[in-house]
Parts: structure tokens; sequence; C-alpha cells
């Protein structure tokens, strides 16, 4: 049997959770046929899901999401689109885009990234997907992004009605890599450039010789800066495509 012609192989393990091993399994792309999360051992991930093709709010993010994949890729990561309907209607639909569709400035849109064709919604419903209580059998729009190792390490959800935010998910992504390369946390609304926060000290001495010095903040809250340059050096070989605290540039 030839490679693309491989029907689905999921293996149904439950809905994942942070921290779990992203569920295996094998699916017809519009890329071609790939083994989850083997083909991408050593890259990260955002696996994300869209109601359906020829919809108005999924358009927009899939164009978005393609004007920002050179930034995505900078960062050693890869997008995966899914939804139920079939690889022939996913092709229809990008072909649309390319030749229709203009969108704040953007046109002429090629998806180069892969979209998954689960037209029985197993993959969907392996990753909690699809969620009963919406009212039908569409798919969410999920978002999970999994590590190299194939962890997941984040999760996020959407109602059909709302358009995702792609730079805060790009946010979201160097925030873990940073922490994983510096082992650091990140304080809310961070973005790099700003300060990040170091572990809390874990015995009472440590407590006491951090509040003795020129910290005036409270013995767990300690701060520090990391530039963005540091981040760049330490999570890729490439600069960003445009600064993080700007909207990027626009394809035209």
């Amino acid at each position: 049997m030839n490679k693309t012609q491989h029907k689905c192989d999921c293996v149904r393990t439950g809905v994942p959770k942070i921290g779990d091993v992203a569920p295996e399994f094998g699916a017809n792309t519009t890329n071609g046929y790939i083994q989850f999360p083997q083909d991408y051992r050593g890259r990260w991930v955002i696996l994300f899901s869209h109601p359906g093709d020829f919809t108005p709010v999924c358009t927009t993010e899939f164009i978005t999401f393609q004007s920002m994949l050179n930034e995505f890729h900078a960062l050693n990561t890869d997008l995966i689109g899914l939804s139920v309907d079939s690889n022939a209607s996913h092709i229809a639909w990008i072909q649309t885009i390319k030749n229709d569709i203009v969108f704040q400035g953007w046109k002429n849109v090629d998806i180069e990234f892969p979209i998954i064709a689960d037209t029985t919604g197993k993959i969907a419903r392996m990753y909690g997907m699809i969620h009963d209580a919406s009212g039908d059998t569409d798919t969410v729009r999920a978002v999970f992004i999994i590590d190299p190792r194939g962890i997941i390490r984040a999760i996020l959800y959407y109602p059909k009605a709302i358009g995702r935010n792609i730079t805060e998910i790009k946010r979201i992504l160097i925030a873990l890599q940073t922490s994983d390369a510096f082992h650091v946390a990140t304080p809310a609304e961070w973005i790099p450039g700003e300060d990040v926060i170091i572990p809390a000290p874990t015995t009472t001495m440590d407590a006491l010789a951090h509040k003795s010095g020129n910290n005036k903040r409270d013995w767990f809250l300690h701060f520090k800066l990391i530039s963005p340059d540091m981040i760049l050096n330490k999570i890729t070989n490439r600069k960003f495509i445009t600064a993080d605290n700007k909207k990027h540039t626009k394809k035209k």
C-alpha cells in the first residue's frame, strides 16, 4: 500500500492532560502521511483543531498561522492543523484561500503546514477536540503545544465563534522554551525582555539571606532580567521575524 493511502491507525488512550505523553497516531494530511509524534521528535509542535473547512473564522486563523510560519520554524516548532473534513476538502479550501481570500492585507497565501484529514473523528476524540455539549461532531478550537520529547506542555480551548490569538500562542511557546532553557518561571503578561522569576528559596537560611540583601520584595518572589538576545541565543539560531512586542509584519 502506498504510504499516502494509509488509513489512520490511532491508539485510543483517553483525553490527554498537561504533562502526558502525546497520544500516537498515523494519519493522511495535505502534505502526505505522518506518524505522530515520531516524525516530529526533536521539534516542538503546535497541534490545533478547527471546526471546519470553508468557514470564516477558521480561514482567518489559517492565514494568520501561515503568515507566522517562519517565526515558528525559527523556534524549532512545526504547525499541524486538524478537522473532521476530508483531504479533498482541505485541498480545495487551501486553494480557495490562495486564489480568492484577502484578510488584513494578506493575499495569495499558500498554506504550507499539514492539515490532518480526520473524517472518522478518531484523532479528535483521542485528543479531546470534540466537545459533545457544543451541539455537533465538529472539533472545537483546541491547541496542544507539545515539546521535542513528545510531552504535552500546554492546552488551550476556544469556542467556535472566537478566533485564536496566534501571537499569544507564540508567546506561550517562547515562555515554555525560556523556562526550560533557564530554569525560571514567567510572570503575568510576560514578553521576552521583561523580568523572569527565579526559583524561591527552599530553606529558612536561604530565605533570610534573600531578605538581607538589596531585594525589598517578599522572600519568595525574586526577579531577574534575561535579555531577548540571551533568550534567542539559547532557544534558536535565528532572529525572530519581528519583535515579540510588536504586531507581526503582514504578507501582502
